[in-house]
């Protein structure tokens, strides 16, 4: 009669399976963002361009940001459009939608949620400042920047505000 395995044996077998050195998931943290999809016209009215921001991991992507003590979404993405590009002089032009992300940080989950507005530029835009974390800043034709922008959902709600820039004539 065959003896059966040990459980440490078998337990040795599972571990390979088991992931190295990540410790499990201690706290679930929700921070709740901001930011925009901002525009200007090109050299045509009818052209519409968007500024991205590439991050440090080279993802181009729109500015956004934590919500700070007493804000308002709105106002933290008008902020943050001033701080990581250098864009003061905007219109708010209303709420467009809102995107969840979610990622591990050691030993906690973030769940991330994020307003997403849409922001006309008043000046020409082209005092575009990058921060120093940033590894570009840049208008971009629209289809350009759908092609380049890192994540699905804001490519989701960049056709939204070009549909809402061409329906109501912004």
């Amino acid at each position: 009669m065959p003896k059966p395995n040990k459980p440490n044996n078998r337990f040795e077998h599972f571990k390979k399976y088991l992931p190295k050195g990540k410790a499990s998931i201690q706290e679930i943290v929700r921070e709740p963002t901001a930011g925009g999809i901002v525009f200007r016209h090109g050299a045509k009215e009818s052209e519409i361009e968007i500024l991205l921001i590439q991050d440090a991991k080279d993802r181009w992507t729109i500015p956004k940001g934590h919500i700070e003590e007493g804000e308002t979404a709105s106002q933290t993405a008008r902020r943050e459009i001033g701080e990581e590009a250098g864009l003061f002089d905007v219109d708010m032009l209303g709420w467009l939608g809102k995107i969840h992300f979610r990622y591990r940080r050691i030993d906690r989950l973030v769940l991330m949620t994020t307003q997403i507005y849409l922001v006309r530029v008043r000046t020409d835009g082209n005092e575009i400042q990058k921060e120093e974390w940033m590894n570009g800043i840049k208008w971009f034709p629209f289809n350009d920047a759908l092609d380049l922008i890192e994540y699905e959902d804001i490519a989701k709600l960049m056709l939204k505000a070009k549909t809402r820039i061409r329906e109501e004539k912004l």
